[in-house]
Parts: C-alpha cells; structure tokens; sequence
C-alpha cells in the first residue's frame, strides 16, 4: 500500500463498500472493485470481512444506525411518523443498497435490536399482540413498498418487449394519462406522506376502540 493511503480499518471498507454499491447496485459490486476503490488488494478486505455476506450484515447495520428513532417521551404515534420519515430518508440515501436491506433477514444482534426497538414503539399503542404485529407488518410493507420504488425506481424496471408509443398511450390509456404527471419525483413526498398518515390513522382508530373496549 502506498505510503500515502490512508490505513486501511473496517469501518473504511464499509463505507468504501456502501458508496460504492450506491454507485454501481449489488450486481456491480465485488472485493475485487472494491479493492481498486480502496488502493489495497482484495486480499487485504478479507482479513477485516471474512466473505461478503459478513460485510453485508456491516452495511445494513450501517443503515439501521441511520435511521432515527425519536426521543422517547413524545407521543406514539408522533414517534412513528418521525422514524418512518427517517426510514424513507435513509432508502433514498443508499438507493443501490437498499433492495438487499429490504429484503434481510434482521437475525442478528443488530436487526434484532432494531426490530424490538420499532415493536416496543408500537407496544405504547396499548393494543394486543397480536394487534400490533398487524400493524407492525403494514407499516413494513408500506416503508420497504415506498423505498424500493423511490429508491430502486419504477422507471429503471425491466420493459415489455414492444413498449405502447406515446401517443398511442395518451389516445388509448386517458385514465393513465390523467395521473400520469403526479406519479413523478416532485409528487413522491407527498404520496408518500398521505399514505403514511392514512396508516398512522388506522392504527390511532384501532387503539381507541381497543381502549375503549378495556
């Protein structure tokens, strides 16, 4: 290594690996590539991450401590809104990285802590266990849902063989045409904040009736 480069550390190639995957996706990324980032050989990131399934589990838990969770002592359903929000900005963040974060299994310590600590946010509800592992699951599908459109793309999706022309679109599809313009970025926060508050409500109208019900 030259004399020049900085030492090489664990949480370097970490980072060096994340900004890269951010860069090029999952299918672009090897030690090899990574290697040639870093100035050092491939050899030398193994003595740190044993096989790429190690640093992995280094870069989702990278993510996760990128993901805020509220002070505790603020109303529930405020802090849920925050860390969904902050769940939505870390997506955006690491948009080559994300499809592997959505899909991860969290059984480590790290995902495990993560996961309880989001659980334990819904435990303030007062609902039953079973009640908020409803919740807890529609809350996950609507934030991995929303990241894995923004941050992955639609429009960067596989398209059909023979893709409908434009204006044949516009004269033969108008119910599309009419919505069309509002699917675009400027449009996403906002969906994206409808949507989460229309979950938010559900889940409020749920602990009142169970409260009631006590």
């Amino acid at each position: 290594m030259k004399k020049n480069r900085k030492p090489l550390s664990a949480g370097r190639i970490a980072d060096a690996a994340l900004a890269l995957i951010d860069k090029k996706g999952l299918d672009g990324f090897s030690f090899r590539g990574l290697a040639r980032v870093l100035g050092c050989e491939a050899m030398s990131i193994y003595h740190y991450y044993p096989s790429k399934a190690h640093l992995f589990d280094e870069l989702v838990a990278s993510c996760i401590r990128e993901i805020e969770f509220p002070p505790a002592g603020a109303d529930w359903l405020e802090q849920l809104r925050l860390f969904s929000q902050s769940f939505r900005r870390q997506a955006l963040r690491h948009p080559g990285f994300f499809l592997y974060f959505a899909i991860y299994r969290m059984n480590n310590r790290a995902g495990l802590a993560f996961l309880d600590r989001l659980l334990s946010l819904l435990q303030l509800s007062g609902l039953p266990p079973e009640r908020r592992a409803v919740h807890f699951r529609s809350v996950g599908y609507y934030l991995m849902g929303a990241g894995l459109d923004e941050a992955m793309g639609y429009i960067k999706g596989p398209s059909a063989a023979e893709p409908v022309p434009a204006d044949e679109a516009r004269r033969d599809f108008p119910a599309i045409t009419a919505v069309g313009p509002y699917f675009s970025k400027d449009f996403h926060e906002q969906t994206f904040n409808d949507g989460l508050e229309a979950l938010l409500a559900n889940l409020k109208r749920d602990a009142e009736r169970h409260a009631a019900l006590q």
